[in-house]
C-alpha cells in the first residue's frame, strides 16, 4: 500500500472546490471519534476547524493527511506557541482502524517530528483517548503517570504505538460527562447561598456571553495567562501562554467564527481583578458543551470560588441553551481539588485521555 502524506491547504471558505480536503479532514475527525467513543461529541466540525485556523497570531497550527489515492486515511493535527521561548508541539493524530498496523500513523508521526524540528521544538506532546469501556486494565501490565492513580493498561493499542516511538506517558487525564436536565432547582438554590458568603467576602459574579467586557478584558487576560502555569501538569512540558486584550479578542473571533458560543462567568474583586473564571462551549446546533478552563487564581483560593463560578455557569447553561443535556470536562487525574467539585456536581468519569512526550536533539 503506498500512502502519501501531505499537508492539508486551509481554505477561505468551506463549501468551495479548494475546500475538498480541509472539509475531508473534518469529516475523517467524525469517523474517528465514532470509532474510539462510539459517539462523535468530540469531533470538532469543519467550522470550528477554520474558524481556529483562520485566527492564528499567537498559536501556529498546521493539518497532515495521510492519502490512499483518493481516500483520505489518517490525520494529524499540530499546534504550538509562537513564542521564542516554546519548547512543544503539539500533536493529535488518528488512522481509520481498517488501515491501522500498515505504517500510516508512523508515517505521520515522522511528519508531525519533522515540523517540530523544523519549528526548533525539542518535545513533541500526544494525545490518545481510552473509554471507560477498555481503560481500566483487568489483568497484566499497567502504566501509570508520574502523578495521579489512574491507570492504563500498556497492552492498549496506543500505548504500544507511543512506546515504539519513543514517546513516555507522561498524564492522564479524567474524561467526565454530566447530565443537567432537570438540575436547575437544585444548582440554583446552592449558588444563590455561596454567591451570598462570596459577596461578603468582596467577591462578585459577571457572567457574558462571547466578549468579555471591555472594562474587564485585560483582567481577563492576566487570569487566563495563569492557566497553564497553575495547572497539574504531571510530566508534560507545559509552554507558557501570553494573554493580553489581543490574545483575548483573537480567541472570541475564533469561537464566532467557528460557530460555538461561549458562556463565561468570573468572580472579580471590589477593584477589578479576576480571582477565578469558567467557560462553556457550545457548539452551534448539537446538544451537548464542553467544560473547558476553570481557573482560580493563588491568591484567592480556599473560598469556594471554583465551585461558585461552576454553578453560576450551569445555571446560566440551562437558562439560555436547556436543550443541552450532557457537559464533558477533562481534568489531570492528580487534580483532587477540582475533581472533588466535579464530583460534587454530579460528573462522572466516561474515560481517560493519555498524554505522551518525546524529547528529541533539534540541533542537527
Amino acid at each position: 500500500m503506498s500512502v502519501e502524506i501531505r499537508p492539508v491547504p486551509v481554505p477561505e471558505r468551506l463549501g468551495t472546490p479548494d475546500a475538498a480536503e480541509f472539509e475531508a479532514y473534518a469529516a475523517l475527525g467524525f469517523a474517528l471519534e465514532r470509532a474510539t467513543w462510539g459517539h462523535d461529541d468530540f469531533a470538532e466540525t469543519a467550522e470550528q476547524l477554520l474558524g481556529i485556523h483562520r485566527h492564528d497570531g499567537h498559536r501556529g497550527r498546521a493539518l497532515l493527511g495521510a492519502w490512499d489515492g483518493g481516500t483520505l486515511v489518517g490525520r494529524a493535527g499540530l499546534g504550538w506557541e509562537r513564542d521564542a521561548t516554546a519548547e512543544t508541539v503539539e500533536l493529535t493524530l488518528g488512522v481509520l482502524p481498517s488501515h491501522r498496523r500498515r505504517g500510516v500513523g508512523s508515517a505521520l508521526v515522522a511528519a508531525a517530528e519533522t515540523t517540530a524540528h523544523d519549528l526548533g521544538r525539542s518535545t513533541v506532546v500526544a494525545y490518545s483517548d481510552h473509554p471507560d469501556a477498555g481503560a481500566e486494565p483487568v489483568g497484566g501490565a499497567v502504566l501509570r503517570a508520574p502523578d495521579g492513580d489512574a491507570r492504563l493498561a500498556a497492552s492498549v493499542p496506543a500505548a504500544r504505538f507511543a512506546a515504539a516511538h519513543g514517546y513516555a506517558l507522561v498524564q492522564l487525564e479524567r474524561v467526565s460527562s454530566l447530565e443537567v436536565t432537570g438540575r436547575i432547582d437544585d444548582f440554583r438554590d446552592d449558588l444563590h447561598a455561596r454567591a451570598a458568603r462570596a459577596s461578603e467576602l468582596g467577591y462578585r459574579l459577571v457572567h457574558w456571553t462571547d466578549r468579555t467586557p471591555d472594562d474587564l478584558v485585560d483582567a481577563y487576560a492576566a487570569a487566563r495567562e495563569r492557566m497553564a502555569l497553575d495547572v497539574p501538569a504531571g510530566g508534560v512540558t507545559i509552554d507558557e501562554e501570553r494573554w493580553d486584550a489581543a490574545r483575548v479578542r483573537e480567541h472570541e473571533a475564533e469561537e464566532l467564527d467557528g460557530d460555538t458560543s461561549v458562556l463565561v462567568v468570573a468572580a472579580v474583586t471590589g477593584d477589578g481583578e479576576v480571582a477565578g473564571y469558567t467557560e462553556l462551549e457550545l457548539p452551534r446546533g448539537r446538544e451537548f458543551a464542553y467544560q473547558y478552563d476553570t481557573l482560580v487564581v493563588g491568591a484567592h483560593r480556599g473560598h469556594g470560588l471554583g465551585l461558585l463560578v461552576k454553578l453560576a455557569n450551569l445555571v446560566r447553561l440551562a437558562e439560555v441553551a436547556p436543550e443541552r443535556a450532557v457537559v464533558y470536562t477533562w481534568n489531570a487525574d492528580e487534580n483532587a481539588h477540582m475533581l472533588a467539585i466535579n464530583l460534587g456536581l454530579g460528573f462522572r468519569r466516561c474515560g481517560l485521555e493519555a498524554i505522551w512526550q518525546r524529547t528529541a536533539d533539534v540541533s542537527g
